[in-house]
């Protein structure tokens, strides 16, 4: 068993999240903590230990001293629009370079 100190430490900032994350998406319902199984087993708790009323144990394979909520929402919707909106801008000829002081004609590859 570890130091009562550290796991209340870790239930505190456990309950902290889920109430952060309730508050933040509301139409989501938390259902568990994911940790490292690094920290699963320093902290000594088993996967699937319900450690808050509703809220259970699951190793997710995350970096250790990391945890996450679980829940039975999509928070990555966002994250997927942005990348759609990313635009790659290639050059195609030699231009000017801006330095701050002035513009200089920038040669062409095959002249360095």
């Amino acid at each position: 068993m570890s130091d009562l100190s550290k796991i209340a430490k870790n239930l505190q900032a456990f309950q902290m999240a889920i109430n952060a994350h309730d508050r933040e998406n509301p139409t989501h319902d938390a259902y568990g903590i994911g940790l490292s199984a690094f920290d699963m087993d320093r902290l000594g708790l088993d996967e699937g230990e319900t450690i808050l009323p509703g809220i259970t144990i699951h190793c997710d394979g995350g970096t250790s001293g990391n945890f996450r909520v679980l829940c039975n929402g999509e928070h990555d919707e966002e994250l997927e629009e942005a990348e759609e909106e990313v635009v790659d801008a290639v050059a195609v000829r030699a231009g000017t370079a801006d330095r701050g002081v002035g513009s200089r004609e920038v040669p062409p590859p095959d002249e360095w």
